[in-house]
């Protein structure tokens, strides 16, 4: 497990919180493996009735952690923990609510696409700059943002790497609502009290009947992950990625 991932049961609320402000939340592969647990933990205990996912003031997350992508790019590992993570993800059986404030970079960003409400702030920009890094879009990202936002603004966001700010996501149907700071958990707790209180069965079916079949999804994150690896063992990967770390255009 992680220091970095606090989890507490707040009623029949799971609480995930990524907790490592000192990297901006940026993610390791222990981090991932740890929220993995957690909301397959959640699923399974009949007192558990709903997910949240939470950040720190100011940072979501900034992504993966460069380190970790340095040794998929080596082959000192295939990154399985990430993807395991997001696979657990599109199938949780209960409701994923999440708050983000602020930076939420890459995984940071996408992860809320699997998520049936969202709450975000006025200073929350979502970004994606895989392209940028010599790599590709993941999550099912590349299946479910141009599902809903259409196919340029989806292009704009996940090739071009243009910032999304929390207003505009929320008009395209990316996230549930916009709330000041302050208010971020009270809104996000407040919506999970909510769903907690509603008829469970009633509820799991209403939910599998709008998200629908996860079959499509699950596959895209699979091509998308054998096109990270593969990306991140390119020579444009390196090259992005030193540039990058010495603060250059790539």
């Amino acid at each position: 497990m992680s220091e970095h991932i606090q989890i507490e049961r707040r009623g029949a609320i799971n609480v995930i919180r990524i907790n490592r402000p000192e990297k901006k939340n940026a993610l390791t592969f222990a981090m991932y493996t740890a929220m993995a647990a957690a909301l397959r933990a959640g699923d399974a205990d009949d007192a558990v009735r709903v997910h949240v996912i939470l950040g720190v003031p100011g940072s979501f997350s900034a992504g993966n952690d460069l380190a970790d992508f340095v040794k998929i790019a080596s082959g000192e590992s295939q990154g399985e923990e990430i993807f395991d993570f997001l696979r657990a993800l599109a199938t949780a059986k209960k409701p994923l609510v999440s708050g983000a404030d602020g930076i939420a970079v890459g995984i940071g960003a996408t992860l809320h696409l699997h998520c049936d409400l969202t709450f975000a702030t006025p200073r929350t920009e979502f970004r994606t700059p895989f392209v940028d890094l010599g790599i590709v879009p993941e999550a099912g990202s590349s299946l479910l943002v141009p599902a809903r936002l259409g196919h340029q603004p989806a292009f704009a966001l996940l090739v071009m790497g243009d910032a999304l700010p929390a207003q505009a996501a929320q008009q395209g149907g990316l996230i549930h609502a916009v709330v000041g700071e302050d208010e971020l958990e009270p809104a996000v707790f407040a919506a999970a009290d909510r769903l907690a209180n509603k008829p469970a069965n009633a509820l799991r079916i209403a939910r599998e009947l709008i998200r629908g079949s996860r079959t499509d999804l699950l596959q895209r994150i699979d091509e998308e992950a054998e096109a990270v690896r593969a990306g991140l063992k390119s020579d444009e990967a390196r090259a992005a990625f030193a540039a990058f770390l010495n603060k250059k255009k790539p």
